[in-house]
């Protein structure tokens, strides 16, 4: 009767490997594959012309525009907070062009010596 018992767990034994074995040899033909492509751009999204300071000039006439042009603010929040569909996000970028009604000063800019 032992001998039977133990031909019995041997068989068992082999079953369960066979079946752990499965699903690791079908992930291991499973491939991953990952393609790459440069960035996708449209015509007037780069510029050979482009610097660093022009980028900060236009960034400074851009926010001058939000502080000192209603009409402009209202255009800009339209376009870029109209598409927002959610409740706290929009309202997180209405308030982001709030910051610029009423105020014709500029906001206060901190210099670092950082990369001089």
């Amino acid at each position: 009767m032992v001998i039977g018992s133990t031909k019995g767990l041997a068989i068992a034994a082999v079953c369960l490997v066979a079946i752990a074995t499965v699903p690791a040899s079908q992930a291991a033909q499973r491939r991953t594959v990952t393609v790459k492509h440069p960035p996708i751009t449209s015509p007037g999204d780069v510029s050979e012309s482009w610097s660093a300071r022009q980028n900060v000039i236009e960034s400074k006439q851009y926010e001058q525009l939000l502080r000192t042009n209603p009409a402009f603010r209202q255009a800009r929040m339209r376009k870029e907070c109209g598409p927002i569909s959610d409740p706290q996000l929009h309202q997180s970028c209405i308030a982001s062009f709030e910051q610029y009604a009423g105020s014709s000063k500029p906001p206060r800019h901190y210099h670092s010596s950082a990369g001089r």
